[in-house]
């Protein structure tokens, strides 16, 4: 049933958009709580969000797999301590199913706008396929790694080889003994380059800016350890509270100047152990400082660019021709495919939905200067709208899980606050929302993010968008008990 509009309510009709992690989280704990009247808006044709869409070969987290999964659903089957993206995939869909999410999703929906109807007090959303529906209350869940980016090289559509992006890549595809490049050296890159390896006649791989990169420490558990977890649960809930301190501590390093020097040169030590000293590492040294960018995590990455089928190119990509990639030098590489390994849009947040609030305010020209809410998950001037993974809450050191399980935790609050406070809305407080980014700008501002590298952490105008200034466990007390000061409230 399409969530609608109703003058009286024992809770409120909510979209949530979305079925990633976020979207699915938010929907388990609304039902948790006995609220119902929701349903699920999937522009795919499955849940899984980024796990569903990230199928290249190599493809996992990067945050340990008990550390990277719903605190409310741990898993003691986890084959490896970091996840492949086949076992979180059936870990979402396994979660979904023993919750009985299954009914509340609409899958090939994808929003395309949504309009706040301030004489009818709902939101009216429209799809790619026409179709509309109203609801009282919109939770956002689309996150900010499903928008891939391939940069406007010239010639692109000139190539004559196979093109795609490692978000979109292509089940089955078979590049043994081809000649392939992979554009890019990030998350992705790293991931994709050793596997393709292994079978490629010739890789080349196009870096525009080196990584740091440290030891990933990957490993399969035994037997004997998946065993312990399913017997004593407590053991694994100790062992996820282990995982979770150890990380949190890593903020610190990202604060202190004294300490980034230490991961400074740990990091270096990783680069110095596994290439030796000449022309790939010196191409491989990064020129800022640890943790300015994301951080990387592998074992593999440098020992695959030292493979004899393997190049690694700095040389900046001038054009495609119908043969393969000629560099800014002249140089031309042949090549029968090229993957791009080139990121997402992460500053549009919720883009490319086009939002409309009160007094006809697009969201789009309220974040004309950068992205910002308050906590991350609400904006002023947009009724009863609520975000998931929004401005201000990525994370360098720890799991997006626990954020997002932070925020749904409270998002939850303020729709019981709807149902039991006969509401008709909750906005934020434009006051209450700068004084808040003010805030979070100046904590920002100590951080190694501040430093003069670019990164996807920050916007056109170089301004952090998207993380979160200190510890999770600030996030956690300051989401723990909404503070209902900062929001206006409208009755029925």
């Amino acid at each position: 049933m399409s969530p609608s509009a109703t003058p009286t309510r024992s809770a409120p009709s909510i979209a949530i958009v979305g079925a990633g992690i976020a979207g699915l989280c938010m929907a388990i704990r609304l039902k948790a709580a006995g609220i119902d009247s929701f349903t699920i808006y999937e522009k795919g044709d499955a849940l899984g969000g980024t796990w569903r869409d990230n199928v290249y070969p190599g493809a996992a987290c990067d945050i340990p797999s008990h550390l990277y999964s719903f605190s409310f659903a741990p898993n003691p089957d986890f084959s490896r301590k970091y996840s492949p993206q086949p076992e979180i995939q059936q870990y979402l869909e396994q979660v979904s199913e023993r919750h009985g999410i299954g009914r509340h999703y609409r899958f090939g929906k994808e929003v395309t706008a949504a309009h706040f109807d301030e004489k009818a007090h709902v939101w009216r959303l429209s799809f790619r396929d026409a179709s509309e529906v109203t609801t009282e209350v919109v939770v956002t869940g689309m996150g900010q790694l499903n928008r891939p980016v391939i940069p406007d090289i010239p010639g692109l559509a000139a190539f004559a080889g196979r093109t795609m992006h490692s978000a979109r890549y292509a089940p089955g595809a078979d590049f043994a003994g081809k000649r392939v490049a992979v554009v890019g050296s990030g998350a992705s890159a790293v991931q994709i380059v050793p596997e393709l390896a292994k079978s490629a006649a010739r890789l080349t791989v196009f870096q525009r800016t080196p990584n740091w990169i440290v030891q990933r420490g990957d490993r399969a558990y035994t037997a004997a350890e998946r065993a312990t977890f399913r017997r004593f649960p407590r053991v694994l809930e100790a062992y996820r509270a282990a995982l979770y301190a150890r990380h949190e501590l890593r903020f610190v390093g990202l604060m202190e100047q004294r300490l980034r020097d230490i991961g400074n040169r740990y990091t270096r030590r990783h680069l110095e152990a596994q290439v030796p000293a000449g022309r790939l590492r010196d191409q491989l040294t990064p020129d800022y400082a640890v943790g300015c960018k994301r951080v990387l995590l592998s074992d593999d990455y440098y020992p695959a660019l030292q493979r004899p089928n393997v190049e690694l190119v700095t040389d900046r990509i001038a054009r495609f021709e119908p043969s393969g990639v000629r560099g800014a030098s002249g140089k031309l590489t042949e090549l029968d495919a090229a993957v791009f390994a080139t990121g997402f849009d992460t500053n549009s947040f919720l883009a490319p939905v086009e939002i409309t609030g009160r007094g006809g305010l697009s969201l789009a020209e309220a974040w004309k200067d950068g992205a910002e809410a308050y906590l991350g998950v609400a904006v002023a001037g947009f009724p009863n709208l609520f975000m998931l993974y929004g401005p201000n809450t990525n994370l360098g050191h720890n799991s997006i899980i626990f954020m997002i399980e932070c925020q749904v935790a409270y998002l939850v609050k303020c729709v019981q606050r709807l149902e039991r406070g006969r509401l008709r809305s909750l906005e934020v407080g434009q006051a209450a929302m700068r004084r808040y980014n003010v805030e979070l700008q100046e904590e920002l501002s100590k951080t190694v993010w501040a430093e003069g590298c670019d990164s996807w952490y920050k916007n056109d105008l170089g301004r952090n968008v998207n993380n979160w200034s200190s510890y999770t466990t600030a996030y956690f007390l300051r989401t723990r008990s909404p503070d209902w000061t900062a929001f206006r409230e409208e009755r029925v």
